[in-house]
């Protein structure tokens, strides 16, 4: 890949920024979890990350976001200011009510406007909560957590959302509408978003692409563009393209050559 080469300007159609990954290589006691990893991801682009535990996903994110740092290699952003992280763990402030959670990154970047109340309730509009504005974490099922955590984090309008297994612990039938939720936000705002999970069928119905990482060592083993129409509902799920690519990226993940 040529290294040299400038990242690609934000079209004018997306907010997302375009990320360059060359030669990544971190390394803990001894043993590289990631070795050698070169990776470029478009502006706008939604990239899932696939493959077993331990493979470096989690560590790619704290990489990403400046959480961590490289042994060896380097990560080239575009804009590195704009930067939203969701974990697993939707880690709610429980003294504070949803809304002023959603407002919480504001408040702690000096960056409440005359506006930011109103910006906030027409995130919780859009991810279906704005009746529980008022109410507390612990009134709240898993799915809601998950939700005001992703409106938390498009408060400050992040060109590059970065998320971690986000709905990894709720039931099949609440993932699949905050998938809905999710991609439907991406649609409206076009930010760029690395999205690791262990689900093959999220991924295909998420992603523009899927990079499956390889068990040791933490290199790309396959890289998967999804050409499935948007926007994308549950009847995407059954249609004979997405159970080829589930079976291309299990292929992958096994070890296997793509299917044919």
């Amino acid at each position: 890949m040529d290294g040299d080469r400038p990242l690609p300007l934000a079209h004018k159609d997306t907010a997302g920024v375009g990320l360059y990954l060359q030669g990544i290589r971190r390394v803990f006691s001894g043993q590289a979890v990631i070795d050698g990893l070169d990776l470029r991801i478009r502006p706008g682009e939604f990239l899932a990350l696939l493959g077993p535990s331990g493979c470096g996903k989690s560590t790619l994110l704290r990489l990403i976001a400046g959480l961590d740092q490289p042994d060896a290699g380097r990560i080239v952003d575009s804009d590195p200011s704009r930067l939203s992280y969701v974990f697993q763990d939707a880690s709610l402030m429980p003294w504070r009510t949803v809304l002023g959670n959603v407002l919480l990154p504001l408040e702690l970047t000096d960056g409440m406007g005359e506006d930011a109340v109103v910006t906030a309730m027409q995130l919780l509009e859009t991810v279906g909560l704005a009746d529980a504005a008022d109410r507390y974490p612990n009134e709240l099922s898993g799915g809601m957590k998950m939700r005001v955590s992703l409106a938390r984090a498009l408060i400050t309008r992040p060109r590059l959302l970065l998320l971690d297994e986000p709905f990894a612990a709720l039931d099949e039938f609440t993932r699949q509408h905050l998938d809905e939720h999710l991609q439907q936000l991406w649609l409206d705002r076009r930010m760029t978003v690395i999205f690791v999970t262990h689900s093959i069928t999220e991924a295909v119905f998420l992603a523009d692409r899927v990079v499956v990482l390889s068990p040791k060592g933490g290199w790309v083993a396959a890289d998967e563009p999804i050409p499935l129409p948007r926007p994308r509902a549950q009847g995407s799920r059954t249609s004979a393209e997405f159970i080829g690519l589930i079976q291309r990226l299990s292929n992958a993940l096994n070890g296997g050559a793509p299917a044919v």
